[in-house]
């Protein structure tokens, strides 16, 4: 009777126990995925990135931070409704998350620059909207903040858009943060094309020590267009306290090198590390930008068959290259 009563106990101890093995291996292969998906992410590998993240979200479809992770990824691919589908997800699944009303805003906004007029109109309203709803769930939310004013500095009145809107958001962002309220002044300036005032305001921002990478490098975007090799090195020496490891360093002190011609063999050197080390992003200059950066350097030192090389591998990476196309003309007149 005992060992009756015992073996069905058993026996259902030993199926418990099979389901509490299954799930817990289920739950492995889901985190596996998404750090899988997180760490192609963060090296560039787009395409491994989003089957990993579409696994980790098959296995766990109510995990809003896959499906972020996923509408990053598709925003990096310019793979526009795909990205808006994934950031709508997570918004959906935690409405109050700011960081997730922030990143739809940014897909809106990426389908809203290669939308038609009027579609591109109603997707810059929703734009305008989703980063209004991640300040207001987040005023510390600072890269939201900067979008909204960025908006509202560049965007048309009819768009939602206008400076009028911009200017109590960069009085309260600068009450929350010196830098970033410098940067935001400036980057409305930058938008209207009031250089002066941007310089003296992103010159501010750097010496108030900003504590965002991407902010700093934003500036050195901004240098690099204007051809300010001392500002270039600033926002080096400033990024690389924020974030040693990131390559964007390398970059921006590169082209100051290559602007004060001093030290080429040391700017050659981060140019290449820079093309060996950055992953293709957004936020990061192009490989097709470093190739032309290195072709500049060539020029400088009299190495013609260098140059043209460079030049033509910039615009095999990336055909709309319009400064390398014309120095490629201009080296190859003469």
């Amino acid at each position: 009777m005992l060992i009756s009563t015992a073996l069905p106990a058993f026996v259902s101890m030993l199926l418990l126990s099979g389901a509490t093995s299954a799930v817990a291996m289920a739950s492995v292969k889901q985190d596996e995925s998404l750090e899988a998906g997180r760490l192609a992410y963060e090296t560039g590998e787009y395409d491994k990135a989003a089957r990993d993240l579409q696994h980790a979200a098959a296995a766990n479809p109510q995990n809003g931070e896959i499906h972020l992770l996923l509408a990053k990824t598709y925003y990096e691919t310019h793979q526009h409704d795909a990205a808006i589908a994934s950031a709508e997800k997570a918004v959906a699944f935690e409405p109050q998350n700011s960081r997730y009303h922030e990143w739809l805003g940014r897909a809106y906004g990426a389908k809203a620059e290669h939308a038609s007029w009027f579609a591109a109109l109603s997707l810059a309203k929703k734009t305008r909207k989703e980063f209004a709803r991640a300040v207001e769930l987040d005023e510390r939310n600072f890269a939201a903040r900067q979008a909204l004013i960025e908006f509202d500095c560049s965007a048309p009145a009819i768009a939602g858009g206008g400076e009028d809107k911009a200017r109590p958001e960069i009085e309260t962002l600068a009450a929350l943060d010196v830098a970033e309220g410098h940067f935001a002044a400036g980057n409305c300036r930058r938008q209207k094309k009031d250089f002066a005032v941007a310089d003296v305001e992103f010159t501010k921002a750097i010496e108030s020590h900003p504590k965002s990478a991407d902010l700093i490098y934003d500036i050195g975007d901004y240098a690099v267009k204007r051809g300010q090799a001392e500002r270039l090195l600033a926002v080096a020496d400033e990024g690389e306290k924020v974030t040693p490891a990131d390559p964007r360093g390398n970059f921006y002190r590169a082209v100051a090198l290559v602007l004060e011609n001093d030290r080429l063999a040391e700017a050659e050197r981060l140019l290449r590390e820079y093309l060996k080390r950055a992953p293709v992003r957004d936020n990061f200059p192009r490989p097709s930008q470093a190739r032309e950066w290195l072709g500049r350097l060539y020029e400088a030192q009299g190495n013609r068959q260098a140059a043209l090389d460079e030049y033509e591998e910039a615009l095999k990476l990336e055909p709309k290259n319009k400064s390398a196309r014309e120095a490629l003309q201009r080296l190859k007149k003469s």
